[in-house]
């Protein structure tokens, strides 16, 4: 890219021409503003995947794929997952700034005292079957939040907005863990304000009431630190659902309900829940070979999961911080898991082989947060429901900064059409 202010296009058949604007962020490489593009030229562009093109401007979350740099408000993710916590990030996602210790005293104050969901969702998640995928009980659940919560839903109103982000926070933990509750028959367990964010989740989850749960405090680090990994990641699908549908100015309910949905699929957050199945097909690490061996063959339609990343081309800087944490948990929890012991194995497999190695396929976050839920006593189907809980901070945080955007549109892709030229209906006696 040139250190010009505009690009140049031309037009061949018609020998025309006409200027595009450069934008540059702070970060990153500059962007041709093609706005005017139609209105010019007559042309669309297109763009399958959006690879090339950035939908919005935004101040939340910065990615240097090549580089494998992951920025939140320009704080570097490895001194988060060093030194910060998940509520203390969600602040920065949210505000832009760390919070110093009244201001984290006041937002905790505020999360937690919203932890309760109402006593009416507990018969909106009897309506679901004890079988149902949580994913599916969880996007209900929270699309039903703006049915509750109804009298504070201006969108235009700050202190709405405000409130919306608090309690979508507070209760997603909550709701999460009923949702498990529910498919494993278990009593809702109301939350323990005396502890704090994923303490509280854990307990949540897993005490029942013949019995207090002895939990070992790596358990509540690793989550903690998965959290933070996994609160934000830019435009991604489900970040961009969010803002599409925001966009119609729908409530952030609905709109965070939607990010639920375009995260279930397997491409996105269901992978690690991919890489879990994937695992239990290999079976056993005498057949991690042979496993690796078949996602060599260009001629095998067989794909290792939890390998490599569409944005970072070296490595993924979320992955070299929960590896550590990772064998952390196992070693310290004692778990013993043949899939684990398939995982270790392939883990060493593939960050040896050269075939890996050259293509710079390394085991991504979704391999190791993967491996720490499965040691923590995560079921698998709800594993897409932890990465949810997680990601509702960079969500409602994009949420709140479109709003607060002058001059947001309503978000309209625009299409090739490859559809029937104009034609001429035919009466049926005629077909």
């Amino acid at each position: 890219m040139s250190d010009a202010k505009t690009v140049k296009l031309v037009d061949e058949s018609s020998k025309t021409q006409s200027e595009m604007p450069l934008i540059s962020g702070t970060l990153g490489p500059a962007c041709v503003d093609i706005g005017t593009l139609y209105k010019d030229t007559g042309y669309f562009t297109y763009d399958p995947g959006y690879g090339s093109t950035a939908s919005t401007k935004s101040a939340i979350t910065y990615i240097d794929g090549d580089k494998g740099v992951l920025l939140y408000r320009g704080y570097p993710i490895e001194q988060l997952a060093e030194k910060s916590n998940f509520l203390e990030t969600s602040y920065l996602l949210l505000n832009g700034e760390l919070p110093n210790k009244t201001q984290f005293a006041s937002f905790e104050h505020d999360i937690t005292h919203h932890t309760m969901m109402h006593e009416n969702l507990k018969f909106f998640l009897r309506g679901f079957n004890h079988d149902a995928h949580p994913m599916a009980m969880l996007a209900g659940s929270i699309a039903s939040l703006s049915a509750f919560y109804h009298d504070k839903l201006d969108v235009d109103n700050p202190e709405d907005r405000k409130l919306a982000a608090i309690r979508l926070i507070a209760k997603m933990p909550t709701i999460a863990a009923a949702v498990h509750r529910r498919s494993v028959g278990w009593p809702v367990r109301y939350p323990r304000n005396n502890l704090e964010y994923v303490t509280r989740f854990l307990h949540m989850m897993f005490e029942v009431p013949s019995e207090p749960l002895e939990l070992n405090p790596v358990a509540a680090k690793a989550l903690d630190l998965l959290f933070i990994l996994h609160a934000d990641h830019e435009q991604n699908a489900s970040t961009s659902t969010v803002r599409l549908v925001g966009s119609t100015g729908a409530n952030p309910y609905a709109s965070i309900a939607a990010g639920i949905t375009a995260l279930w699929g397997p491409a996105h957050g269901g992978a690690n829940e991919a890489v879990l199945k994937q695992l239990e097909e290999i079976g056993s690490p005498d057949n991690v070979e042979t496993a690796v061996k078949r996602a060599k063959d260009k001629n095998d339609s067989f794909r290792l999961m939890g390998f490599g990343h569409r944005v970072y081309k070296n490595f993924d800087p979320r992955a070299k911080i929960i590896r550590e944490m990772c064998h952390k948990v196992l070693n310290e929890l004692g778990v013993k898991d043949p899939l684990l012991d398939v995982a270790l194995k392939l883990e060493e497999a593939a960050l040896k082989d050269e075939y890996f190695v050259e293509r710079k396929l390394y085991p991504n976050v979704d391999f190791y947060s993967g491996l720490i839920y499965k040691a923590l006593g995560i079921p698998t189907e709800m594993f897409t429901v932890m990465f949810a809980i997680a990601r509702t901070s960079g969500w409602i945080a994009h949420w709140i900064e479109q709003h607060e955007t002058p001059g947001s549109r309503i978000g309209r892709p625009r299409q090739i059409y490859t559809g029937a030229d104009v034609r001429d209906y035919v009466g049926a006696d005629k077909r």
